[in-house]
């Protein structure tokens, strides 16, 4: 065997694992599907502007290791996500703040604030939840889930809320300050030079297959390595034996303007069911470059199936089911399982680099 690790997948989950174990002096070969590294992280530099090729990404995290761990790779700088929606031509701040209460109501402290999102609220008074649109009046009142929630949910799942399972927002931020910060996390940024720079200082000294199909040519590639890490849909491994795991998908657009300022931030979320679209990229906001174009990007949710790239699993207790038979079967595999896809779970970066490092700390 030439190598003592095959990682399967070049994303945030595989470069770390191989970065780490290429440090502790192992040979490790990664293959990735797609012609490029970084998976759904992946940014592409257009005449000076990173544009994020797969959906914004901002690095967040509360742990301080972390994030000095992805800072001695790159530098990251100070983007703060303060994103924005917009209902029948006016603008709301987000996440549910002051700001958002006084362009609502014109409430100016927080008691006027609470007392109007309590008045809205004691329509669900004494009832439990049972969908989504119950579950966010009950929460916030019925004023943010018509115009800010109800559109923009609608549109991501492709269901009608009062189709949706309650437990999709247990929980609603909800701030009484004048703070616009989308994240409550103590460290965030945009890391300068884009992501995909980061992704290629991890595996800095590696080899890397690109355009490689793991599971087309599985008998050659295992009996190269000593040991298999595999990020993908661990549905296709199993061969779908059990049955398709759900996503949903997205859909982008992708245009350039020859003006230096677009919309003026860098995500604006539509949330009127007749937009087609839920948000609106401009990508030269998360790094402040100064080009005299821009960017944008439109974000289509659409249902997923079969060669789609799946972006969001559809966590229900149907797909649970299913994914804990794959599961089951993964235990008598001698490879490991890690990642987005390979776990059927939703990741944020930070979380998939601290399960990266789990996996790979006492790996001698």
């Amino acid at each position: 065997m030439q190598y003592d690790y095959l990682i399967v997948g070049a994303g945030l989950f595989g470069a770390v694992c191989a970065h780490e174990l290429h440090k502790k002096g192992k040979c490790v070969l990664v293959l990735e599907k797609r012609e490029h590294v970084g998976g759904n992280i992946y940014t592409e530099n257009q005449d000076g502007i990173q544009v994020h090729k797969y959906g914004a990404h901002i690095f967040h995290t509360s742990d301080r290791d972390i994030w000095n761990y992805v800072n001695s790779f790159v530098e990251f700088n100070r983007f703060t996500n303060s994103p924005l929606a917009l209902h029948q031509g006016k603008l709301y701040n987000l996440p549910f703040n002051m700001n958002t209460f006084y362009q609502l109501w014109g409430v100016k402290t927080p008691a006027e604030a609470m007392a109007k999102i309590e008045e809205q609220r004691s329509e669900m008074a004494g009832k439990e939840p049972v969908n989504l649109e119950e579950q966010a009046i009950s929460l916030v009142g019925r004023d943010i889930y018509e115009k800010l929630i109800k559109g923009y949910t609608e549109k991501q799942w492709g269901r009608k809320a009062t189709e949706l399972p309650a437990f999709i927002i247990r929980r609603l931020p909800v701030r009484f300050t004048f703070d616009n910060n989308y994240f409550s996390d103590k460290y965030q940024g945009v890391p300068i030079g884009g992501y995909t720079k980061l992704v290629e200082k991890m595996l800095d000294g590696i080899e890397v297959r690109s355009g490689q199909d793991y599971l087309t040519q599985r008998g050659y590639y295992r009996s190269l390595a000593k040991k298999v890490i595999y990020t993908g849909p661990i549905d296709e491994y199993f061969n779908y034996c059990h049955g398709q795991l759900e996503y949903r998908s997205l859909r982008f657009e992708h245009e350039r303007f020859e003006v230096d300022n677009y919309q003026g931030n860098a995500v604006i979320n539509y949330t009127e069911s007749e937009v087609p679209f839920t948000r609106v990229i401009e990508h030269k906001h998360f790094d402040s470059v100064d080009t005299p174009h821009t960017i944008v990007t439109r974000e289509y949710p659409t249902e997923w199936k079969l060669g789609d790239e799946p972006y969001y699993p559809v966590n229900d207790d149907k797909n649970m089911e299913v994914f804990k038979k794959y599961r089951e079967l993964a235990k008598n595999e001698d490879v490991i399982f890690g990642g987005r896809l390979a776990e059927y779970k939703y990741y944020d970066m930070h979380q998939v680099i601290r399960s990266a490092l789990n996996y790979t700390k006492d790996i001698v």
